[in-house]
């Protein structure tokens, strides 16, 4: 992705977030210079990549697949210093825009629609050996239980909610001519290195062409806490 797309995407979302009145953390306004003097008690935030994340899955095509999304908190499953055991999420999906199959080893999630348009999501259950199983899929909305064939779009409007169960596969979209959506995610503990399975192979974040500098750092982006050393020649 070029960085330009990277900068109009979060500043597309904040405008989405101002609209619909949702406050988001100080960290996610900082510059890429306020960072560079943020010490070790924000270790936090860079040790479980809370903050920005636009992701096209490094296949190029961000306005087909991809989308932006904040994480707004997290633990860590790979540090036991940090023992929160839940996470929350609040992403961005324009019309055209979805995010590829898959499903979660481990994490079980409720995806929310906080506002904007109708999303779709597409479900399966998985088989043994990760195809997509023909087998009714278990529907878990809002209180209700009910069951849909397999491959079923199931659709949230704004304020309903859907909770996805580990190796339950799925993907979401807009529903055509509703406009962008607000998604909450409130989950287990997230672990995008190990505890996402992908129906097909895909990456997780985008190669970066700098055609302009950064607004916001994305969470893999942060620099350390510790000052850098000045280079100085020799006298």
């Amino acid at each position: 992705m070029k960085r330009s797309e990277i900068n109009a995407a979060i500043k597309q979302m904040e405008e989405m977030i101002q609209t619909h009145g949702f406050a988001i953390p100080p960290f996610c306004k900082w510059t890429p210079e306020e960072w560079a003097d943020k010490g070790h008690e924000y270790d936090e935030i860079r040790d479980n990549m809370l903050g920005w994340d636009i992701t096209d899955y490094g296949l190029g095509r961000f306005q087909e697949v991809g989308f932006a999304l904040i994480t707004l908190r997290n633990g860590n499953v790979k540090n036991p210093k940090y023992t929160k055991p839940y996470a929350e999420k609040l992403l961005m999906v324009q019309e055209g825009q979805m995010a590829p199959m898959h499903f979660h080893w481990n994490k079980m999630e409720d995806i929310i629609n906080r506002g904007g348009g109708n999303v779709l999501i597409t479900v399966y259950n998985s088989t043994a050996d990760g195809q997509f199983a023909e087998s009714d899929v278990t529907v878990h909305s809002d209180g209700r239980t009910y069951t849909v064939p397999a491959g079923t779009k199931v659709r949230l409007m704004p304020g309903e909610s859907i909770t996805i169960q580990p190796y339950l596969y799925h993907d979401f979209h807009v529903e055509k001519g509703t406009g962008a959506v607000l998604l909450g995610e409130v989950s287990m503990c997230n672990d995008d290195e190990n505890d996402n399975r992908f129906y097909e192979p895909i990456g997780r974040f985008p190669e970066i062409e700098e055609d302009e500098p950064p607004y916001r750092l994305l969470c893999n982006e942060y620099r350390g806490s510790d000052p850098i050393p000045e280079t100085r020649e020799n006298s």
